[in-house]
């Protein structure tokens, strides 16, 4: 099995020494090899010399997205391009994507820390794993792969899309394991349906997912559908990809691997620093890559850290689930709104099928909020006063929530786009029709 005892169980003191070791050397690394660093380092009157101690990172000025797009494509590369061995890239639909780069040695670690999150997800070398994300400059899908194969697990590289095929090979090769976006989980449990395959005739026993939030309501629904364990893991192509961090079987938080990422919780307004067991803005510094170093990261998820040993006997912290992001909370009449709050409302009402979209806009000089449902059984279109009952306990239960009013649209069972990567689930008709 592969489970790095000696690091995974460290106690605090020698994880925090081993951090503070490489986080000298990376701000050195970062001095010396790139300019955009040397530059933004010196401007802040950071030298190598002034890392004395772990909260001394507080004078590293942070790093952003538009800082990696402002350098496209290479310009943040600390190695040779004769030493890099593979590039990634975001999607770049808000424009030019972010660009990073691996040497062999940041594919090795990449791989382990996929490897250590598989195993305490519950993984094993006997499993089969298909693998449901879309292969290319996604880091998800190779990320995963390679990790699965450390352990010896058996690999079935599906890609995402062409769901009854998805279907099939689950049956036919015993698949075991399933790596997918939460939402494309829940439309291969409507498609399996749709063929007449029960998912107690599959094998499937374990969930990783990741690429997209999901609340422990919509993880319910996975694992009601499909008849599996459900895992959480995190990770973004700016940091390393997949294997920042992942649950354990406890699922009592996600584990990340300290000895190559440094979490720090900052307040979002301010980037101060925020003490241990606040909620703020995750900023994570990569402290092993060589490819793209990135120091003090500015992830935009809203996540907490706790640092008390997990009763599973690892010691790495642990990170809440993403409660949203800076950039995908709502601002309606005031109130700030995460769709993780409506999700986890829409979840566990059993009429309502586990796919929603959110549609803000503006009427005279104020926001509105439109919530579309889909109905899990459409014939209820037909009955009026059920109808009228359901919308009302909707309404009720978010208002309740959310502390503002919206209008709820209850729609026809699968009038919702099924998609095989993240879902699209917001409509910002204030910003000329940003999809989210």
């Amino acid at each position: 099995m592969f489970f790095q005892k000696e690091i995974e169980t460290a106690p605090r003191s020698e994880i925090e020494a081993l951090q503070l070791n490489k986080l000298k050397a990376l701000v050195k690394y970062c001095y010396d090899n790139v300019p955009f660093y040397h530059k933004r380092l010196t401007e802040a009157g950071v030298t190598p010399d002034k890392i004395k101690v772990l909260s001394d990172i507080q004078y590293i000025p942070f790093t952003t997205k538009d800082d990696i797009r402002d350098n496209y494509p290479f310009g943040l590369f600390a190695a040779p391009m004769k030493d890099i061995v593979r590039i990634h890239a975001s999607s770049g639909t808000t424009g030019k994507p972010t660009v990073v780069g691996y040497t062999r040695e940041d594919l090795d670690m990449w791989s382990d820390c996929v490897a250590r999150l598989c195993v305490a997800a519950g993984a094993t070398e006997d499993d089969i794993v298909q693998i449901a994300f879309g292969y290319g400059l996604f880091t998800g899908a190779l990320g995963l792969h390679y990790g699965l194969e450390k352990i010896g697990a058996t690999v079935i590289p599906t890609s995402s899309g062409n769901t009854e095929k998805q279907v099939m090979l689950m049956k036919d090769f015993g698949t075991t394991g399933l790596v997918s976006t939460p939402s494309y989980a829940l439309y291969i449990g409507e498609v399996a349906e749709r063929m007449g395959i029960h998912t107690e005739d599959l094998k499937l026993r374990l969930g990783l997912f990741g690429s997209e939030g999901c609340t422990n309501e919509m993880r319910d629904q996975i694992e009601a559908r499909l008849h599996l364990f459900a895992t959480d893991n995190y990770g973004m192509s700016e940091l390393v990809g997949p294997g920042v961090s992942g649950e354990c079987q406890l699922r009592q938080g996600m584990h990340i691997a300290e000895d190559h990422f440094l979490p720090e919780i900052i307040d979002t307004k301010t980037g101060q620093v925020l003490p241990h067991g606040e909620t703020g803005e995750l900023v994570i510094t990569t402290l092993s890559k060589r490819g793209i170093p990135i120091l003090r990261y500015r992830t935009k998820d809203i996540s907490r850290l706790n640092y008390e040993p997990c009763e599973c006997g690892r010691t790495h912290c642990r990170m809440d689930k993403i409660k949203g992001r800076t950039d995908d909370m709502l601002k309606i009449r005031g109130v700030n709104v995460f769709p993780s709050q409506i999700e986890s409302v829409i979840m566990t009402i059993p009429q309502i099928a586990p796919h929603y979209q959110l549609v803000v806009d503006t009427n005279g000089v104020l926001d509105t909020l439109e919530v579309r449902v889909e109905l899990a059984d459409s014939s209820l279109l037909d009955r009026f006063s059920e109808l009228e009952d359901l919308k009302k306990t909707i309404h009720h239960k978010l208002q309740t929530v959310l502390g503002i009013n919206c209008k709820i649209s209850l729609l026809e069972y699968q009038s919702i786009e099924r998609t095989a990567g993240k879902a699209k689930r917001i409509i910002d008709l204030r910003n000329n029709g940003r999809i989210i």
